[in-house]
């Protein structure tokens, strides 16, 4: 058992505790609050003067299917073959091993949504992971597959552009995702027509019917296998989408298929705030700390995250990148200057994150029964001079900033 006392503690869900204590004891939080009797013989880290957090949550990002200056080695983030593969998972290609896992543990961030790019209209399947890592990247997974990566508007446009009869239009994007869309509701209608004919020869064969003709399941797709759980509100649909149009065709397509959809990226949702709110769809904004590296950022705005909060929407800020996870703290910093409420900015990178990603039950707050991810940081996070001195994963300590990764 572990006791961190006397902290400035940002529990995120109830508030703030300026001389808190967090007692951990089998990888869960076991109590927050202000009078916590410490048990005897438990062990006590006094951080005074400390600022203790949940840890950091990326909704959005690459990490371990890219990285910085290894070239084609590690270009596992696009399997830009066919507009369509829902069927391909990020979990199959995670490089555990890569050094940008110890940079994300040293900014703070301890769990992080990732998976394939935008460039196909259906990109494949997310999973979510632990920073903290491991010989084998399945024993980092929190959540998989975590959504299905979907994307609208520039990238899949430019990337395809006609080739091979695939879209080179935002019409033609649209289009194909529909097709794929009806393509598995015609699957899912040939299982359920199999089954329904199997139940009535396995009735026959009970009633003892003379040589009743067993029924032949239908070809196996594993593309539209995979959408199945989409199209049962059993998997998020995670959109990529960018300008204001793009959002409203991805709510437009939810709604005639009934998906459970996050917007990703939401460049131009200020331009749309009280639509997405009034749908009541959550969205990932960013990256926020970035430029406009292409035409459908023109219309970027660092107050974008503050005005889709404002009007209701729940919001968590992504990184949408592979090392640079470890700004994460200095986008959600930014969204705090430009206007979104502190508390909510820090709630964006974690209990947001999570609910948006399907593991509050997990992360996200300081709270009793959730796992002990935590960290303590030298300042508040949003401070530029801000460092994380502690961090623990499910109640270890993994990572001290003098000793680096235990």
């Amino acid at each position: 058992m572990k006791a961190l006392i006397n902290g400035k503690v940002l529990t995120v869900s109830h508030g703030t505790l300026d001389r808190g204590t967090v007692l951990m004891d089998g990888g869960r939080i076991v109590a927050v609050g202000m009078d916590i009797v410490v048990p005897k013989g438990a062990e006590v880290i006094d951080v005074s003067g400390k600022v203790v957090t949940p840890g950091l949550i990326d909704p959005h990002c690459h990490v371990g299917l890219m990285a910085d200056g290894v070239g084609y080695n590690h270009g596992d983030v696009n399997e830009a073959v066919d507009p369509i593969t829902p069927h391909v998972r990020a979990l199959d290609a995670v490089d555990s091993q890569s050094p940008v896992f110890e940079e994300l543990l040293a900014a703070g961030v301890t769990t992080v949504l990732t998976g394939p790019g935008s460039a196909n209209v259906v990109g494949g399947q997310w999973v979510c992971l632990k920073t903290l890592p491991r010989p084998s990247v399945d024993q980092m997974v929190l959540m998989a597959p975590a959504g299905m990566k979907m994307a609208l508007g520039e990238n899949p446009k430019r990337v395809y552009g006609g080739r091979n009869k695939a879209p080179s239009t935002r019409m033609g994007n649209a289009a194909v995702l529909r097709g794929a869309l009806v393509d598995t509701q015609n699957y899912m209608a040939k299982w359920e027509r199999y089954n329904e004919e199997l139940a009535d020869y396995e009735r026959d064969v009970a009633g003892g019917k003379e040589s009743p003709k067993r029924p032949q399941p239908p070809a196996r797709d594993l593309k539209l296998e995979a959408l199945v759980p989409v199209l049962r509100r059993e998997m998020k649909a995670r959109i990529h989408v960018h300008q204001a149009n793009d959002i409203l065709t991805a709510i437009r397509i939810a709604e005639e298929f009934d998906l459970d959809i996050t917007l990703e990226h939401v460049t131009e949702g200020y331009k749309v705030a009280e639509i997405i709110a009034e749908k009541g769809i959550p969205v990932t904004v960013g990256p926020v700390f970035s430029g406009r590296s292409k035409y459908e950022l023109r219309a970027k705005h660092h107050k974008n995250p503050g005005v889709l909060h404002a009007a209701g929407v729940k919001v968590a800020i992504q990184t949408d990148a592979a090392s640079a996870v470890q700004y994460l703290s200095i986008n959600a910093a930014l969204a705090a200057r430009e206007g979104m409420p502190e508390d909510e900015a820090l709630k964006a990178i974690t209990l947001n994150a999570a609910e948006i990603i399907g593991v509050d039950d997990r992360v996200g707050s300081l709270d009793a029964g959730k796992d002990a991810d935590i960290v303590v940081f030298s300042e508040h996070p949003f401070d530029y001079r801000a460092i994380a001195e502690m961090v623990f994963v499910d109640g270890e300590l993994v990572y001290t900033r003098s000793g680096g990764l235990s």
